[in-house]
């Protein structure tokens, strides 16, 4: 358990660095784009191959080879072993170097799709087929570099895998400073930055798969019978792993049709939500998955069952108060962090807006990514893809329902609709991944667990309380210098913090209650 632990706050602490560089990056990309059409593009542009990424390489692949890896690792030879990563590293290589050949060469067709919206601005549907071009190729380097960083994980090798996607944001940081200046279309130089990116990672982490003896020379090898498992675990898994992530394709595709800066309030209030959720909860899952895996092969039901409360207990711990914290600081935080330059206060209250609406949905976000993995470290894939395709369905008809909604009885704009669509999709996608393992007697939330549970939800609105009493009036933000408004919201956060692990305290929670 302890080793669980450890290994979870070293991947914690190393996305927690990408994370700030990210949003440094986001902050750049803000100060010299704003909510624009060159942003708007820029965003749909690196969102399709982000999509496939996830969809493809942190998603479907990773959750049905590093299960399969595992299995191979305890009951082969380091040769065989070795082999086995060959083969996969061809046949996923060549699928993934004639699917970039098609996507750069059907990028208009490819905005069409996801971005309908832009067929009736010329320019805009041009600049995002255009960067899509320069940003496609990045879902063949990435899902390679997932290649490398699901093995180095089955190795317990954590830190490096997560490291790595610093080198995305430096990328862009580099090239939205120096080259962007320099080209007469400026937002071009993010597409580059992307592709750049791309190459990096994959080749930062190469040495670290020679030193383990285990960087495979790559062969085409289709027909082997592990190819072959990886291949039919992955075809449900593109739909169950990935929900969440074509529910925001889909919002993209309506925000296209509402006015210009919608694309972008959703994008950065992804982006903040994305902060806890990247840095704890795609961290927890990514130490989960094998340790489950491993359990269900080596150690038995109880074992499994155990380790999957304790993700869930450690996953909620967090959730819940950064869920508060992001609903009663949505705009302040905004304001901090990107109203500079040609972002506006109107952006930042549109943002805002959408963070709040996806912010309920946090909880649910981390909870999709551990009990999602429950499933696919016993190799089962059938499941988690009947409850996604159900979650999407609910999502395209709350985005509908909400979008019209909003659009017709309330000033509230249209796209926070879309968000609050996505955090309700993502409650349902939770619930019936829960109540499925339940069933099968592989989650078990006894008596303790929602002691645990009820102290958690107690501290989280104590700490609420005192934010809200200490807030300063939204309009004061605007008027103060950047100095200023980081001091404020660290005057907030920190007594915050503090109050929340008091109040845990005081009502009973020990560090033994986190432990199996």
């Amino acid at each position: 358990m302890a080793s669980l632990t450890r290994s979870t706050f070293s991947v914690a602490s190393m996305t927690l660095l990408s994370r700030v560089l990210g949003l440094l990056r986001d902050i750049v990309i803000a100060r010299m784009f704003s909510a624009s059409d060159a942003a708007d593009a820029f965003f749909v542009a690196f969102k399709i191959p982000n999509f496939m990424r996830r969809l493809f390489a942190e998603g479907a692949f990773s959750l049905a080879f590093v299960p399969v890896l595992t299995e191979y690792r305890n009951t082969r030879a380091l040769e065989e072993t070795r082999r086995f990563i060959g083969q996969v590293a061809g046949t996923l290589g060549l699928i993934l170097l004639l699917l970039t050949a098609v996507g750069v060469a059907a990028s208009p067709a490819l905005v069409t799709v996801f971005a309908a919206g832009f067929l009736d601005q010329p320019q805009k549907f041009a600049l995002t087929a255009d960067l899509l071009r320069l940003t496609f190729p990045y879902i063949l380097l990435i899902s390679m570099t997932a290649l490398a960083g699901g093995i180095l994980n089955s190795w317990k090798r954590f830190a490096v895998p997560a490291f790595t996607p610093v080198l995305l944001n430096l990328s862009l940081i580099a090239c939205a400073l120096w080259l962007a200046p320099r080209l007469d279309v400026p937002v071009y130089a993010l597409g580059w930055g992307v592709l750049i990116a791309g190459l990096a990672q994959l080749l930062f982490q190469l040495p670290f798969l020679y030193r383990l003896g285990l960087l495979a020379k790559p062969v085409w090898a289709w027909r082997e019978p592990s190819v072959q498992k990886i291949i039919k675990l992955m075809t449900p898994a593109l739909f169950g792993s990935s929900v969440s992530q074509i529910n925001l394709l889909f919002d993209t595709f309506i925000a296209s049709f509402l006015v210009t800066g919608s694309v972008s309030w959703l994008y950065y209030a992804d982006r903040l939500l994305e902060f806890p959720l990247g840095v704890f909860g795609i961290a927890l899952a990514t130490v989960v998955l094998p340790n489950l895996s491993e359990s269900h092969v080596a150690r038995g039901r109880d074992h499994f069952n155990r380790v999957l409360n304790w993700a869930a207990q450690l996953a909620l711990l967090i959730a819940l108060p950064a869920t508060v914290g992001l609903v009663l600081l949505a705009a302040p935080i905004l304001a901090t962090l990107f109203q500079y330059g040609a972002f506006g206060a109107g952006d930042t209250h549109y943002s805002a807006m959408s963070l709040m609406a996806y912010a309920a949905g946090l909880p649910a976000f981390i909870l999709i990514k551990i009990l999602a993995n429950a499933f696919y470290s016993r190799q089962d894939s059938a499941t988690p893809v009947r409850i996604g395709i159900i979650a999407m369905v609910v999502n395209m008809a709350l985005n509908v329902l909400f979008v019209l909604a909003l659009l017709k009885l309330t000033p509230i704009p249209g796209h926070v609709g879309l968000a609050l669509a996505t955090a309700g999709s993502a409650w349902c996608n939770a619930a019936l991944l829960a109540r499925a393992l339940r069933r099968d007697g592989y989650l078990t939330l006894g008596r303790g667990f929602l002691i645990q549970l009820g102290r958690i939800l107690a501290a989280s609105i104590g700490m609420g309380l005192l934010l809200w009493w200490l807030a300063p009036p939204a309009e004061s933000w605007s008027d103060w210098s950047v100095w200023q408004r980081v001091g404020q919201l660290a005057r907030l956060i920190l007594p915050a913090a503090l109050c929340y692990a008091l109040l845990l305290w005081i009502i009973g929670l020990r560090r033994r209650h986190l432990s199996l």
